[in-house]
Order: C-alpha cells, then sequence, then structure tokens
C-alpha cells in the first residue's frame, strides 16, 4: 500500500508540473476560485489564483514570457486534531516566471521556462526551505489553426524539473489534442483527459479526468507521535463535467464541477515521509475563472 501510494505521490507531482508549465504557456492572465468540502465535517479547502504572463516579441516567430502566479489557499480546519491548526490556516504559493519560445520550422515550436517559487504559510521570515525551483522544456506541434489540416491538432512533448518531487532528475511528459469534426474534440494526456462537445464556437461542454492539489512548507515545525511535521500537501485525482463560455478567441469563462476518484491531505516531515493524513475521503469540486489565452 505505502508503495502504491508514493507512485500516486510521483504522478501527481509530475502532472501538477505539466499542469503549470502548460499554463504559464498559453495563458496570459487568470483569475480563478476552487472549492472543496469535506465530507461529514465542518472543513474545507478553497483557493484563489491569479496569474499573469507578459510576452515580449523579440523577432518575428520569438517571444520572451515574463509574468507571476499567486494562489491563496485556505485550510479551514474546524474538527479536532492533536497539534495546534492556526499555522496552517493560510498557505501562499507564488510563482515567478521566465520563458522563451521560437518557431523551429513551419509546424514545430519550442518552449522553455524556469520558475522560481515560494510556497509557504508565510508566518515568519521567508527562509530557504519556502522557495523551490521548477523549470521546463517542450516542443510544440499546433496545428489547430491550420486551415489545410482535415482534423487539426496540437502534440507536446517535453520535460520537467520540479523540486518538490524529491527527485532530481528532468520528468518527461506528453499531451495530444485533436479536434474531431465541428461537435467533437478530446485530449489525452496531462493535467487532464477531456472529451468537449461543442454546442456551437462560443458555447462549449466537456467530461473530463484530471488533477489538482498543493505543496507548501509550514514554517513551524511541530510534533505528532514522535514524529516533526514541516509541510503539507493535497493531491486529487477528480472527475467531472465543465462549461466554457467564449467571449472572444482568447477570452473564456469556465466552470468544472466533479467528484473526487481520490484524494489525499497530509503533513509530512523533511524526507517527504507521512506525518498526520489530514483527510483521504472523497467529496465534491467547484472550479471557476476567466481567463485570457494566447
Amino acid at each position: 500500500m505505502q508503495k502504491h501510494f508514493k507512485f500516486f505521490l510521483f504522478v501527481f507531482v509530475l502532472i501538477s508540473a505539466v499542469n503549470t508549465a502548460n499554463a504559464q504557456l498559453t495563458d496570459l492572465a487568470r483569475v480563478e476560485y476552487s472549492y472543496i468540502p469535506k465530507n461529514n465535517s465542518e472543513d474545507s479547502f478553497d483557493r484563489f489564483r491569479f496569474l499573469l504572463n507578459y510576452p515580449i516579441k523579440m523577432s518575428e516567430d520569438a517571444y520572451l514570457l515574463i509574468g507571476s502566479e499567486y494562489s491563496r489557499i485556505t485550510l479551514n480546519l474546524e474538527d479536532s486534531y492533536p497539534f495546534p491548526t492556526s499555522n496552517l490556516r493560510r498557505l501562499h504559493v507564488l510563482d515567478f516566471n521566465l520563458g522563451y519560445t521560437f518557431k523551429m520550422s513551419e509546424n514545430w515550436r519550442f518552449g522553455a521556462k524556469i520558475t522560481p517559487r515560494l510556497a509557504s504559510t508565510l508566518r515568519h521570515k521567508i527562509s530557504g526551505d519556502d522557495i523551490f525551483l521548477n523549470g521546463g522544456v517542450y516542443a510544440i506541434n499546433d496545428r489547430t489553426k491550420d486551415k489545410t489540416a482535415s482534423k487539426p491538432y496540437r502534440l507536446v512533448l517535453g520535460l520537467t524539473y520540479n523540486t518538490t518531487t524529491g527527485i532530481p532528475l528532468p520528468l518527461p511528459f506528453v499531451s495530444y489534442f485533436r479536434r474531431v469534426n465541428e461537435k467533437w474534440s478530446y485530449n489525452l494526456g496531462v493535467p487532464k483527459t477531456n472529451v468537449k462537445y461543442y454546442i456551437n464556437e462560443n458555447n462549449i461542454i466537456q467530461t473530463f479526468v484530471g488533477i489538482d492539489g498543493y505543496f507548501a512548507n509550514t514554517q513551524e515545525r511541530f510534533s505528532i507521535d514522535g514524529k516533526e511535521a514541516d509541510s503539507v500537501s493535497l493531491s486529487l485525482v477528480l472527475a467531472g463535467i465543465g462549461y466554457e463560455y467564449c467571449f472572444t478567441d482568447h477570452l473564456v469563462w469556465y466552470a468544472y464541477t466533479g467528484y473526487t476518484l481520490s484524494m489525499s491531505n497530509r503533513l509530512r516531515d523533511e524526507n517527504r515521509e507521512d506525518v498526520f493524513k489530514l483527510d483521504n475521503v472523497n467529496t465534491f469540486y467547484l472550479r471557476t475563472g476567466f481567463k485570457f489565452k494566447i
């Protein structure tokens, strides 16, 4: 069972890195709210997320991308726990993004980014334990706007590096999107696999399986049953339905609702080993927001 969980954690962090990478390369601005209640409890989790990227044109087919993403996570822990919960009420995750992309050929584009991250409760001065470093390189074959393609598609291949995995090696990923016809499309891979139905080009519904979560340093260490906790993480696998309304080709409002297939909210020690399980009971999930994309 322990081996299975460690494998799941590895896959979750890998997909989380890809999720961040894809969003930072394609979204210029995003405002988002997520909410997860806890079954049979007053506990809940919510998150506000804000992203802003600014592209700078370097040449005809090359851009420098600078920006940042901020998440404010609230853990409403109202149940009784064998440790003080006030330190965990607010978590802050702040990314600074620096990316570069250029066209390698008619159909292929290269992208790279480096993302220093601050992930912490921020109740005290920032230390090295609050800082993480993420990054990645990508090759993108995008024919979604190619009018000569009978079934437009986009293929993304890449390598990502994420210090929260605890694995000092680049991690591979693959994502494939295809527009089957005027009414249907699908995306296979990470961070989300979905099937979309286009009522029209402005109104889109979908079914999906995806993931979400966070990882942050607690700053204030505390002991539980002889073990010392210094970080907190949440990993989710979820399925549901979603709706998108496209005001323009670039401005989109979206809303997703579903149910978690797997949920793990845990306190960890400095070696990323489990110290205490905050929650692992599946429940409902809600996420909504606006995004301005490339």
